[in-house]
């Protein structure tokens, strides 16, 4: 007897955290999966194994995680502390703390720095390698407009969104100002922003159904190419129903994305031309978190309640699926084009 397939939303991940997913991260050398929770943990995952490898508890929720090499990462916690996290000996550091929950946290392979964000107003930089002196691994602190609530890094290049629809853009190499301060151009608070792969500007999603595609490049040439676009609602009784679009993940390959919104569903986008290339089956409730694999081959997807509607509505249980993404999916479709009159 053939084994049954596994269901169209993907192979359920076992021993998932037991509370809301803050985020989910594969690593860029394996298909471990690095995963945050507010159940004040952090685990990591053989998702091609489906085993669990380890787990650290925090003080408190985590908000967000990164991996600094296949064994080892660094989290964010709403205990207002940045820790380090090395697997292979369960061994964790205090990098440093914040004045407020820290809710973002990347580490950028360009600088071997690790820049953090904050609700506190701030993003501070560490030097990791400074571990055992917190005031040596502090590399510096950088005032910011507001809270923050996403943040994206591609090469030297960094993008922090915070409260009140601010956009500070940063190069990496130079902290002592943004490169660029813009607003959002959604009218609604930014749930989640993430850097094209090829470096040239951003995703950017609101509570309100909306993505919006930006470009760094100034000129009238360049912003000219920006647009945004509606998604994650439906009509019910000629009445717009309009979700928080949680979660943007780029394919590495390809650069298109999957977009992840509190109605259950993954939509995957061709940017370029402005088409959806498809939608998933409906997850068990709201997709917090996406990952894409290094090689593009598997998309995690966190469905986990985000308390969009009501703190006591019952939910379904906090999940990871991880599936197998086919070329149809994330392949941009080539343009037809008219045939030329003969």
């Amino acid at each position: 007897m053939t084994a049954a397939p596994p269901p169209s939303t993907g192979r359920e991940l076992s021993n998932p955290p037991t509370d809301g997913i803050s985020n989910l991260r594969f690593s860029n050398h394996s298909d471990h999966l690095l995963v945050s929770s507010w159940d004040k943990s952090v685990r990591l995952y053989d998702a091609s194994a489906n085993a669990l490898r380890g787990e650290f508890m925090h003080g408190g929720a985590v908000l967000d995680c990164c991996f600094h090499d296949d064994s080892s990462g660094f989290s964010a916690s709403a205990d207002h502390t940045v820790r380090r996290l090395v697997f292979n000996y369960n061994r964790e550091d205090i990098l440093g703390r914040h004045d407020a929950p820290v809710r973002c946290i990347e580490y950028s392979y360009a600088t071997g720095q690790v820049i953090t964000g904050s609700w506190d107003k701030t993003l501070k930089c560490w030097d990791p390698r400074g571990a055992s002196a917190q005031e040596r691994s502090l590399v510096g602190t950088y005032a910011q407009p507001e809270r923050v609530y996403s943040m994206s890094l591609v090469g030297n290049r960094l993008v922090v969104a915070t409260a009140g629809r601010h956009v500070n853009v940063y190069d990496l190499r130079n902290m002592s100002q943004p490169e660029q301060r813009r607003e959002s151009s959604l009218k609604y608070q930014t749930r989640c922003v993430r850097c094209y792969p090829n470096g040239t500007g951003y995703a950017l999603s609101s509570v309100e159904g909306r993505v919006a595609m930006e470009f760094f490049d100034l000129s009238e040439a360049g912003q000219s190419k920006k647009y945004a676009f509606k998604c994650h609602r439906k009509s019910e009784a000629g009445r717009d129903i309009v979700y928080p679009v949680n979660a943007i993940a780029f394919h590495p390959i390809y650069g298109t994305f999957a977009t992840g919104g509190c109605d259950g569903y993954v939509n995957v986008w061709d940017g370029n031309n402005k088409k959806r290339l498809y939608q998933y089956a409906k997850y068990p409730t709201s997709v917090a978190a996406l990952s894409f694999s290094r090689d593009g081959r598997l998309l995690a997807v966190a469905s986990s309640y985000t308390y969009e509607e009501e703190i006591n509505r019952k939910h379904e249980p906090d999940a990871i699926f991880v599936r197998s993404v086919n070329e149809v999916e994330v392949k941009p479709k080539p343009k037809m084009l008219p045939n030329p009159a003969t």
